[in-house]
């Protein structure tokens, strides 16, 4: 374990679960696809669920030109990211020792435009991120398309990961109790792939749809 860069990432509640590592907290950035961005904007708190992508230490979002959200964490305001992975429930012999095997990164930074010329580039890690070698499959964005899309840079500034594994934690005298107790592993399965009504040519999936549906 790693010490927190700030007090704003210290982990508090059961801090010996928490890890402070840059790649704790790649590796979780990197198996989600679903993030939720919280800032303040006139006065009050908002938590926006947005797809991203990360490229070293920063991560790109992305939306509409005409986006409040877009425009507002442009202006350099703090910016916090949180993705959460929740991998089994945790079932105890009493209610209150139920819990959840999960990972969880939260990080912090601030976020800028990115400049024209790394749009593409940001757009493709995203797309990467959710579709490993999609990029290179379809057609490229044009750049009027490039133009009404707004790509936020966010630098990760500090951040930490917390996560629980194992089984449930059960009082003494509850273990006897006729309860099953032990671990429901939660995980991601993708379906078969459905081909769009409109596909003009008969054609099976692409190798980057069967590498994200098999991992």
């Amino acid at each position: 374990m790693s010490a927190p860069a700030s007090e704003l990432s210290r982990v508090k509640r059961l801090p010996d679960r928490a890890t402070y590592d840059a790649a704790s907290i790649h590796a979780v950035l990197d198996a989600a696809m679903v993030g939720h961005v919280g800032f303040v904007t006139s006065g009050r708190a908002l938590v926006i669920p947005m797809i991203y992508g990360r490229d070293g230490d920063v991560v790109y979002l992305h939306g509409s030109v005409a986006s409040r959200l877009q425009r507002t964490l442009a202006n350099g305001i703090d910016v916090c990211l949180t993705v959460t992975l929740v991998d089994g429930l945790v079932l105890a012999r009493s209610a209150f020792h139920h819990s959840m095997n999960y990972r969880s990164a939260v990080v912090f930074g601030r976020a800028t435009l990115v400049r024209p010329d790394e749009k593409a580039h940001a757009l493709r890690v995203i797309s990467e991120q959710l579709a490993p070698g999609r990029w290179d499959e379809v057609r490229p964005p044009t750049p009027i398309e490039l133009k009404q899309t707004s790509v936020l840079r966010l630098a990760i500034e500090e951040g930490s990961v917390k996560a629980r594994t194992g089984g449930p934690i059960d009082d003494e005298d509850d273990l006897g109790l006729p309860v099953w107790a032990g671990v429901l592993p939660c995980t991601t399965a993708w379906g078969e792939p459905l081909a769009a009504a409109d596909l003009e040519v008969v054609l099976p999936p692409s190798p980057s749809i069967l590498v994200r549906r098999l991992s």
